[in-house]
């Protein structure tokens, strides 16, 4: 393994006009600039002056292709060529040099860049090495407005960048990334692998902009996949080398783009963006996610940055005054970049055609050997006789009643297999029928069987079930009673009153309007409570209806309610006061501004006097300042009460909860203790339904009783639609289950429980 941070190189891009601002020191390796101030900003004026930038080393104007690539390229491609990845990446404005340097220029064969002198180094490299067999595959990916296309397609060569292929993305459970799309072309020589590139470059987005002729809107990742072996070996060594060309970063609104290259530049611009971020996540050591999955350039290139890989980047900046700007921040980000530690190793691997040609061989020189020992040839399949020899086998070691009796049937996997598939055939077709005590010939697959934990729990579930039957249908012996009482309060009164008309054909109007009636409200009141599912939920909110301590809740309630309300409006004082003290600083602080440029230009008189607006402002802030404290002072005391009565709040609950767990668990135990205890005589084939039937029978007669009652009071009429009906369903349903579980329990097997 191999580690090493990204190396980066800076290139000067060679100028006709005079005035450069840049300077290289220190032997090529420090690039400065100079940065004159402007009188436009202002007497007062911090900006910096001079820049310094280090890198490995600085082309200047006058550097020639072929100096680059041995410097910055040749390494990298002799990485490769050992069995590393590499990548080398462009980087800086429009108009800066990166494609040139990349890709290279057309008119002279000197210009050639770093992508043709690679392959002609590799290509080179592969004649005059012998010992070793190289295959190189090549792929052409841009990505153009966060959209990749395939540029090697050789089905639309020279077309439409709309009509070549769509690539996608795709990440494995290993968060390997793989493109989707994107072909990969073999190149057998120098001659084929650069018009692939010409074909690639034929069908890149190219566009004139106001900053270049000829500018590049995209970027573009120009991949070498290298497969190396030994004549004879297993071992393959798979390397691959990225070179990108990015697209240039461009001010919009120095450049004036609009339309199509305005929507070009916010996509370039972005993506730029985009691993700039990744870039910083990767310097900072505290990070434990990287953002590769922002941008499709940032997924592609994940192993190139901060990955397995030996990463190279180059800085193209302009010498122009225009452009310092530019050149100090594409600086500032290779310096950003040189922060980055990668970890690259030695990608080697068993060719797996071979390794499966290997492991064959070695089967089938087993199988002889295996053959010569035992005096026989084994074929993959059994014989006839093979077969029914052992079924014959099988039938005796079925029939024998010895439970440690073994089948024998010798060290061969095909008759081992064979028996167990003729087992499993058995008992997939074996019935409970056919299970008998003298009759073993047969396996019968027992399904569906509780084990004694599951009994057990269903024992428990049943006890349960039978208190809260109890405790349920005691609290609707209360609450009946609670009824009939308030139905005989209402009758009284209402003779006592002498109504001409009868209680059973009275409307909701003539209820609401009666102020005679006062029990009767409750009584519906109390009649709408209990429209609930009976339930433990439906039990909380009777006790919590009738418990001592429920009026106090709900003046607490009530009482945090209007401290919450006064804290808010309180609040919104602060937060206006604060707001009006900014404003009025801002105002003052304008306006000694404006005097403080009366006096430099000459126009204050020699006699100062204090300004009287300046005074105002001063004391308005002194009012909200005051006001400000007081109102704070007022929230902080507001706060402490608020807190208090949350807290009192919460206790008053936790011992109502308290209170109700209590009762619960005292009405199922006397509940419990009322039951008759069952008779621990011996377990039978089926249990005893005694007690649920009784149950289900006194249910059943106090429905009938209570059906009559409630038809006999035209009181309850008015609403009893929502009440009764619901709870005889829920003990109904309570009564069914238990049944059910007690069937279950009878169909088990008469010795299982033993």
């Amino acid at each position: 393994m191999v580690k090493q941070t990204i190396q980066i190189f800076a290139r000067v891009k060679p100028t006709t006009k005079g005035g450069a601002v840049y300077s290289v020191e220190d032997d090529g390796s420090c690039l400065g600039f100079v940065v004159p101030k402007d009188l436009a900003d202002g007497f007062i004026n911090n900006k910096r002056e001079s820049y310094k930038f280090r890198f490995q080393k600085i082309f200047d104007q006058s550097a020639k292709q072929e100096e680059l690539f041995d410097t910055v390229a040749k390494p990298v491609a002799d990485s490769v060529l050992a069995g590393y990845n590499g990548t080398i990446f462009a980087y800086g404005q429009t108009a800066s040099g990166k494609t040139f340097t990349i890709t290279g220029g057309a008119e002279r064969y000197s210009d050639r860049g770093i992508i043709p002198r690679t392959l002609s180094y590799l290509y080179q490299h592969f004649s005059q090495d012998s010992t070793m067999a190289y295959t190189i595959h090549i792929s052409y990916l841009e990505i153009y407005n966060e959209m990749g296309f395939d540029l090697l397609d050789p089905k639309h060569e020279a077309s439409r960048l709309e009509d070549l292929p769509r690539v996608t993305i795709l990440e494995d459970p290993d968060q390997n990334i793989h493109l989707k799309n994107l072909s990969l072309q073999q190149a057998g020589n120098e001659k084929e692998a650069l018009n692939l590139l010409f074909l690639g470059d034929t069908n890149r987005m190219i566009a004139e902009t106001p900053m270049n002729q000829a500018s590049t809107r995209s970027h573009c990742i120009f991949t070498i996949h290298l497969c190396g072996r030994e004549p004879g070996s297993a071992t393959l060594r798979r390397s691959k080398l990225h070179l990108v060309d990015l697209a240039g970063s461009e001010r919009v609104g120095r450049t004036g783009a609009g339309g199509q290259h305005f929507t070009e530049s916010k996509y370039i611009n972005l993506s730029l963006h985009f691993l700039e971020q990744v870039i910083i996540a990767l310097s900072e050591k505290s990070r434990s996610h990287i953002p590769y999955r922002n941008s499709m350039m940032t997924s592609v290139l994940r192993d190139s940055l901060g990955g397995n890989c030996m990463t190279t980047m180059i800085a193209t900046v302009s010498a122009e005054k225009r452009n310092v700007d530019e050149s100090i921040s594409t600086c500032r980000f290779a310096q950003r970049v040189a922060l980055i530690k990668n970890e690259a190793w030695l990608n080697e691997e068993l060719d797996p055609a071979l390794l499966i040609a290997r492991l064959k061989k070695e089967v089938q020189l087993l199988k002889g050997e295996l053959a010569m020992v035992t005096g026989e040839q084994r074929s993959e399949k059994l014989s006839p006789q093979e077969i029914q020899r052992l079924g014959e086998q099988l039938k005796v070691y079925l029939d024998d009643s010895d439970s440690e009796a073994m089948l024998d049937v010798g060290p061969d996997m095909r008759k081992i297999c064979h028996c167990f598939s003729e087992l499993k055939t058995m008992v997939c077709k074996a019935t409970p029928a056919s299970f008998t005590a003298g009759d073993t010939s047969a396996i019968t697959l027992v399904k569906d069987i509780p084990t004694p934990e599951e009994v057990k729990k269903l024992k428990d579930m049943l006890v349960q079930r039978d208190n809260e039957i109890s405790i349920l249908v005691s609290m609707l012996k209360k609450e009946k009673k609670r009824v009939q009482d308030a139905v005989s309060t209402a009758g009284n009164m209402e003779a006592q009153s002498s109504l001409q008309s009868s209680t059973a054909n009275l409307s909701d109007e003539s209820l609401k309007g009666s102020e005679d009636l006062s029990p009767l409200p409750r009584l519906l009141q109390r009649k709408k409570g209990l429209e609930l599912s009976v339930g433990r939920q439906e039990a909380f909110e009777i006790f919590k209806r009738d418990h001592k301590d429920q009026l106090t809740i709900e003046d607490n309630k009530a009482l945090l309610k209007l401290r919450y309300t006064e804290a808010k409006a309180l609040g919104e004082k602060v937060n206006s006061a604060r707001n009006k003290v900014n404003d009025l600083k801002k105002q003052l602080e304008l306006r000694r501004r404006q005097i403080a440029a009366q006096g430099v230009m000459g126009n204050l008189p020699e006699s100062e006097v204090p300004d009287p607006m300046e005074e105002k402002l001063l004391a308005q802030i002194e009012e909200e300042k005051n006001m400000y404290k007081n109102t704070f002072g007022k929230l902080k005391g507001m706060k402490t009460e608020i807190e208090h009565l949350q807290l009192l709040l919460e206790k008053q609950k936790f011992k109502l909860q308290k209170d109700f767990e209590d009762w619960w668990t005292h009405e199922a135990g006397s509940m419990q203790r009322s039951v008759p205890e069952e008779t621990s005589a011996a377990p039978t084939r089926t249990p005893t339904l005694s007690r649920p039937m009784a149950i289900r029978d006194t249910v059943s007669t106090r429905m009938i009783k209570k059906e009559h009652e409630l038809s006999a009071s035209p009181l309850l009429n008015l609403r009893e639609s929502g009440l009764h009906p619901q709870v005889d369903a829920d003990l109904l349903a309570f009564i069914k289950a238990r049944q059910n579980i007690l069937n279950k329990i009878a169909e088990l097997p008469e010795n299982f429980c033993r």
